[in-house]
């Protein structure tokens, strides 16, 4: 008995170099793949997928799927039926957060309350109605220990009546104030400056924002739209439990 578990341990130690060998010439076939298909971009992180046969490629918030030959590729959510969870979801929020947080806290407006619970990242429009909304309850969300940090994204992108506005209420002496006036439908005074405005919607792009106001939670999930304060105090409760 003990000269066959001799060769089973054996035979085992040989078939794991194999095993990882041709998990390394599979990754190789990958990549080769993703520089070919994107020479422009390259991935955080390639790394086997929990589908068989199939490897995860990840670009910030964009997951992409490739198979182990590196001929075959989708893009789209992976969900694990048996625990109902969307796998890809859950690395793009990872993707978000860090698109987010490497935005300069200096070049986005807060207000915050003294000792926040939570901090969100808003990209909001001088001229969306509903971000005047949000704004108008600013107080509220405050006292509700909500932070809220605005990253500029005017929809009718650069050089618009909305992106002068931004640039203006960025450039104003108070920003805060600025953007309280603008937000109450008043046209802030003209100002220009050098202004982080263009990065907000660069990173408003990679987060995937298409209207605003959108909401970042500091775990990278996004909430599109409106949110009124007790509301999402409850959201954010519940995601500080997950």
């Amino acid at each position: 008995m003990k000269k066959f578990y001799g060769w089973v341990l054996a035979s085992s130690m040989l078939v794991a170099p194999v095993a990882m060998a041709g998990e390394a010439e599979d990754l190789v076939a990958v990549k080769a793949m993703l520089a070919t298909l994107m020479p422009q971009a390259k991935p955080d992180n390639v790394s086997p997928s929990v589908l068989p046969g199939m490897y995860e490629a990840v670009y910030g918030p964009q997951i992409i799927y490739v198979s182990k030959d590196g001929r075959y590729m989708f893009e789209g959510d992976l969900y694990d039926i048996q625990k109902r969870v969307n796998l890809t979801e859950s690395k793009r929020e990872v993707g978000r957060a860090k698109v987010v947080n490497d935005i300069d806290p200096q070049s986005m407006i807060v207000f915050a309350p003294a000792k926040p619970k939570y901090t969100i990242t808003a990209f909001t429009d001088i001229d969306c109605g509903y971000c005047r909304k949000l704004h108008n309850q600013i107080a509220e969300y405050n006292k509700l220990g909500i932070a809220v940090r605005y990253a500029a994204y005017p929809r009718s992108g650069v050089d618009t009546p909305s992106y002068e506005k931004a640039v203006s209420v960025w450039c104003a002496a108070d920003r805060q104030k600025a953007m309280t006036i603008a937000k109450s439908g008043e046209t802030p005074e003209k100002k220009q400056c050098d202004n982080p405005i263009k990065k907000h919607m660069e990173a408003a792009k990679e987060v995937g924002v298409s209207g605003t106001p959108t909401l970042v939670l500091e775990n990278g999930r996004v909430i599109p739209g409106y949110v009124e304060p007790a509301r999402l105090l409850q959201i954010l409760d519940q995601a500080g439990k997950v």
